[in-house]
């Protein structure tokens, strides 16, 4: 007969059950893409707890988690993410660089120690209006990810009135070279300057350029486009160009629930 050995202590999980993938987890705060992460760890520039991380790896924010050598902050999990409302003007770039010089919406932001601001999507040079930032990754791709239909509402300008089928066509859908597209709402909106008339617009998908390829689609030419809403987050009337306002907690929820929801 042979003795009972004595039970052995249980390896402790190198992946707790709380622990998410590295990327999601870096994503959520605020430090890149899923993608741009993945390519941190490929290169072998990133540490959880002093090892280098490999493609697969769980981690939490209690973890000391470092980019080329600089220890990363994480918030704590269910921690209430930051949202910024941003007044873009005419002429900005949304990038972090431009190699020509000009002027971009980051430059105007608060910084955030250890983070970045992620923007929601983005608005051509040309483009101005609400334009929303946030130190989570994951609620941006949310926000502008096509499955959850998020609404995005468009004041347009354009040279003269359009016509019963004009907006018929664009409400029924516009063949353009990256699939077909249409708008949900299409409604005439305030006085008419001179020969340009305005019209409110709501889509839920945020293509490179769209409402202008729509409008084009069908021969008119946009003048001037302000983005005056994103999902239950609207532009004030109030907030000048070029000046930015962090959303309260209760608007914060609001829009989480529409990232969500849709």
């Amino acid at each position: 007969m042979n003795p009972r050995r004595p039970p052995s202590s249980p390896k402790p999980p190198t992946n707790p059950p709380q622990a998410e993938r590295l990327q999601k987890l870096l994503a959520a705060a605020g430090h890149g893409s899923r993608r741009e992460i993945e390519a941190w760890i490929s290169a072998g520039r990133l540490k959880i707890n002093g090892a280098t991380a490999r493609l697969g790896d769980r981690a939490q924010a209690s973890d000391r988690i470092e980019l080329d050598g600089k220890t990363l902050v994480l918030k704590a999990a269910g921690a209430v993410p930051r949202v910024l409302l941003y007044h873009k003007p005419d002429g900005e770039m949304v990038t972090r660089s431009d190699p020509e010089g000009r002027p971009t919406v980051f430059q105007r932001l608060p910084p955030i120690p250890g983070g970045k601001w992620v923007a929601v999507g983005r608005l051509d040079i040309n483009t101005a209006g609400l334009l929303l930032f946030t130190d989570s990754g994951e609620l941006a791709n949310r926000l502008m990810h096509p499955r959850y239909e998020v609404q995005r509402e468009y004041a347009v300008r354009v040279l003269g009135a359009l016509q019963p089928e004009e907006r018929r066509q664009l409400l029924a859908g516009v063949a353009l070279d990256d699939g077909v597209a249409r708008f949900d709402t299409l409604e005439p909106s305030g006085a008419a300057e001179g020969a340009n008339r305005w019209y409110r617009a709501t889509l839920r998908e945020g293509r490179n350029r769209e409402v202008r390829r729509l409008f084009e689609a069908i021969g008119r030419k946009v003048s001037r486009l302000l983005r005056v809403r994103y999902g239950p987050v609207e532009l004030p009337r109030d907030l000048r160009p070029g000046r930015w306002l962090e959303l309260d907690e209760k608007s914060v929820a609001e829009i989480v629930k529409a990232a969500k929801s849709g």
